[in-house]
């Protein structure tokens, strides 16, 4: 199937590793000419020039704070600059949630729910607002959010909160934007197989002598029992960001593998 990508332009948030990265690799593996955005200069770079080689796309990294609106509007601007325009945005910087991070309520304290919506919601709001007047202005657009499977668990109060936020702001921005030609889709990713997933496995293999394969299999609890890798999500990403996915709109779209007994309608 041709999604009909190439030539397109894409912004993708929290593209120097991750979900983010191999999201960025797969639409610049279907024609997209690619701004990668992340803090780190250095990961940037390294992840632009990688990707640009792979795919023969032009791939450009540019350091951003998505929690300033200056340093938002500068990144926008310097795709505009340099690409001509923009159609696509992807948004995936965030912080990953891990079992460090407070979960019950009596150590869920103000800041703890703060945090955790100035980084995902805000910040995807952010990104979205400074995108959106080029989209509308062409006409056609789509804006991929990524949230989490923590939407549809109430494992935390924060993890939860922040990830159901990123639904309600894809649900408005997909009912606005809908007859100016722009979907806005929200993807809920399962524990997914990333580069710190491995390093993390890998380190837990060589201090207690099991192999990194088991150690995917104890976690794989989906419907499915293997665990998503990232270039996984990225594939229904990469749809959901292609003319292909036109009666797609305002929903969330759950790549986990599936949740064993839950219905979802």
């Amino acid at each position: 199937m041709d999604l009909g990508l190439s030539g397109k332009r894409a912004v993708v948030t929290g593209g120097s590793r991750g979900i983010g990265f191999a999201i960025a690799r797969s639409l610049a593996s279907e024609g997209v000419d690619v701004v990668l955005a992340a803090r780190g200069a250095e990961a940037l770079e390294l992840a632009a020039k990688t990707l640009s080689q792979q795919t023969g796309r032009r791939v450009i990294g540019v350091p951003t704070d998505t929690g300033d609106d200056k340093s938002v509007g500068a990144l926008v601007q310097r795709t505009v600059d340099e690409l001509g325009g923009v159609d696509i945005l992807v948004n995936a910087a965030a912080t990953p949630w891990s079992a460090g991070k407070p979960s019950d309520f009596a150590s869920t304290t103000d800041d703890v729910v703060r945090d955790e919506f100035e980084i995902k919601v805000l910040g995807y709001l952010r990104t979205a607002r400074a995108v959106a007047p080029h989209l509308v202005e062409q006409g056609w657009g789509r804006i991929i959010n990524i949230s989490g499977l923590g939407a549809r668990q109430a494992n935390s109060i924060a993890q939860t909160v922040r990830n159901v936020g990123v639904s309600a702001l894809t649900k408005n921005l997909a009912d606005e934007l809908g007859p100016h030609g722009v979907n806005v889709t929200v993807v809920h990713p399962g524990l997914t197989r990333t580069e710190r997933l491995v390093d993390r496995l890998t380190e837990q293999s060589e201090a207690e002598g099991v192999p990194v394969a088991e150690l995917e299999s104890r976690l794989a609890t989906n419907s499915i029992h293997r665990l998503i890798d990232a270039s996984e999500v990225a594939d229904v990403v990469t749809f959901l960001a292609s003319p292909r996915s036109v009666g797609i709109t305002g929903d969330a779209v759950a790549v986990g593998g599936g949740a064993p007994g839950a219905v979802y309608y």
